[in-house]
């Protein structure tokens, strides 16, 4: 409980040009990590173990908002998108994921090209400026599967951006059709994708991949195929998944791997830390992460990647109530509308996974922040004025009285 006199001196603070924020730094012992932000030079591991192991969340939170505010003022980027996934059957067996179907699993499934376009013209009269689309690691899928996939999309939907396949999806497609992956990946652009979503990622981590991903691509393989694709003009995001068996310096290695690969290809648009979901995985006794964690995560990002422009927190996976709050530590992108989204949905409910545009204008409004609809290449569309909800609204024709 703050005393009487401890007011006295951070309002004679205030006073004198010292914030509130710049006293708790100091009294957090951050001051030097601080003075980095401040004058934008880059954070050493050592600091961003610090950032994670330190309880001052809202002074780590308030110095990812001043760089947040550096690169975005008071933007929060949305893009009205559908998500598809075309098969759910995958031989990697991740113990983490509650997505997949093992081959020959009855539940196993697989859209055909024809099935795609179906599930997209159910949204036809849905504005959408986005298609996300990703799958599991279907070893009976032939090479020209995905090039027809891609080809169905855009029949329907040609104007839309396709941002399509992991890291760890382009390998086997690279794989099935015994192509290099340049060549691999300048036929899926060729045939109309123009983003790579940036998932598979997990942990940069040996001892993570055996535990939980050992028959997955390991993460040199995960960032030479991001490599690959940056320089035949595909950009990508990247993600890592949090809140499992992890430990901290394995976090801060992933984030500066990512780091200077893009000091070298400029090619990821935004980072995603992904929020792990333990129900119906392997590991389900594990607690999985808290709104704490959620926090941090996108705070820490924002600090340590100074050089990828965006960072994402995706309602779905932060809910929407933690990534408002994330607004302010660190986050400008809360990805979308994500129609039919189903890698970590809660089977006793419906499909459907989805926010109208009114809902995230309101979210993003209530936040204090301005909406940007961007399309997945992160190209500007529209800017839509936001409104406040009514409990903030002042209401000048009433007065307040005792």
């Amino acid at each position: 409980m703050t005393t009487f006199s401890e007011t006295v001196l951070i309002n004679a603070d205030i006073l004198m040009g010292v914030t509130l924020f710049d006293t708790l730094i100091a009294k957090a012992g951050l001051t030097d990590i601080y003075e980095k932000v401040i004058h934008e030079e880059r954070l050493s591991s050592d600091d961003g173990l610090r950032l994670y192991q330190h309880p001052a969340l809202s002074a780590i939170g308030y110095m990812a908002n001043l760089q947040r505010e550096r690169l975005h003022g008071d933007k929060v980027y949305f893009v009205r998108n559908q998500h598809l996934n075309y098969t759910n059957i995958c031989n990697k067996g991740c113990l983490f994921c509650s997505f997949y179907a093992l081959p020959k699993d009855p539940e196993g499934y697989v859209l055909s090209p024809e099935q795609i376009q179906e599930r997209m013209r159910a949204y036809a009269d849905i504005p959408i400026s986005e298609i996300h689309m990703v799958g599991g690691v279907n070893p009976k899928l032939p090479y020209d599967y995905y090039i027809d996939i891609v080809k169905a999309i855009k029949e329907v939907r040609p104007d839309v951006s396709l941002k399509a396949f992991t890291m760890i999806e382009l390998e086997q497609i690279r794989r099935i059709g015994k192509k290099p992956m340049d060549e691999t990946l300048r036929e899926l652009k060729k045939a109309g994708i123009d983003a790579l979503p940036g998932g598979g990622a997990e942990v940069f981590s040996e001892r993570v991949h055996e535990e939980l991903f050992h028959a997955k691509s390991d993460s040199d393989k995960w960032l030479e195929t991001a490599r690959t694709a940056h320089q035949v003009g595909l950009p990508s995001n990247a993600t890592m998944l949090y809140g499992h068996v992890e430990q901290t310096e394995e976090k801060v290695y992933h984030l500066t791997r990512l780091r200077e690969l893009q000091d070298e290809t400029n090619g990821f648009m935004s980072f995603i830390p992904l929020s792990w979901h333990p129900e119906q995985t392997a590991i389900d006794h594990l607690p999985g992460p808290t709104g704490q964690m959620d926090l941090r995560e996108i705070a820490v990002a924002r600090l340590m990647l100074d050089n990828i422009p965006h960072i994402k927190s995706f309602w779905i996976m932060n809910t929407p109530a933690v990534t408002q709050v994330g607004l302010w530590y660190g986050a400008d992108d809360m990805d979308g509308s994500v129609l039919e989204y189903e890698i970590t949905r809660d089977p006793d409910t419906d499909r459907m996974q989805a926010l109208t545009q009114t809902q995230m204008l309101d979210m993003i409004a209530e936040a204090g922040r301005r909406p940007v609809e961007r399309d997945a290449l992160y190209r500007v569309l529209d800017v839509p004025e936001p409104v406040l909800p009514p409990y903030m609204q002042i209401d000048t024709e009433r007065s307040i009285t005792a």
